[in-house]
């Protein structure tokens, strides 16, 4: 073979290479947009926690492979009438019993995550399905719990309480939309 022709073989390998390397850019650049755009605050603090953004990227898809299986279902208006009544029962009882409302929001987000689909065996599990639904309010729910763990040692006074209630509330509410009334205001909810 003439020396051009192993010239050509050789240019085109690295077309081909370069092009290989160019589009897994792309990809990756716009899997990471995905990414971004789905998980919001929760992908930063992906990244920050595993430490590789790689690695992070690959558990948020893992994330939202697992969500994609389970049978997520609103819930009945019977139910969330029932739920939101109970929220509002719990949320008088804080202002006589700070302590025993934040662990009833607790109990009771945990309820609703039940009734809608998602598995509750484990809290860091529960997160993680509920950060590819409602990435914007996970980080409440991480907060909420952490406060509602440390007032069983006692650490925590009324404002922290009112905090993790405050916390609690934001997912609550989010579990409770339906998809008629998710692009709705808030204020405009009943």
């Amino acid at each position: 073979m003439p020396v051009w022709g192993w010239i050509l073989i050789a240019a085109i390998v690295v077309v081909a290479v370069l092009a290989i390397i160019v589009a897994r850019s792309v990809g990756s650049r716009k899997r990471t947009e995905r990414l971004k755009g789905r998980f919001g605050p929760e992908y930063e603090r992906t990244v920050g926690q595993v430490g590789e953004q790689g690695a992070a990227e690959d558990e948020l898809a893992a994330r939202e492979r697992k969500r994609e299986k389970l049978d997520i279902v609103p819930l009945s208006p019977e139910l969330r009438a029932k739920y939101a009544e109970s929220w509002r029962t719990v949320q008088i009882e804080f202002a006589d019993n700070p302590s025993s409302a934040v662990g009833a929001a607790d109990r009771l987000v945990i309820q609703v995550m039940r009734d809608r689909g998602y598995p509750i065996d484990d809290f860091d599990q529960r997160a993680a399905d509920i950060s590819v639904d409602h990435p914007k309010v996970v980080e409440d729910y991480r907060t909420g719990h952490s406060i509602y763990l440390s007032q069983a040692q006692g650490d925590v006074g009324t404002e922290d309480q009112r905090e993790a209630f405050v916390h609690y509330r934001a997912l609550f509410e989010k579990l409770l939309e339906t998809d008629e009334n998710k692009d709705k205001p808030t204020e405009a909810r009943a």
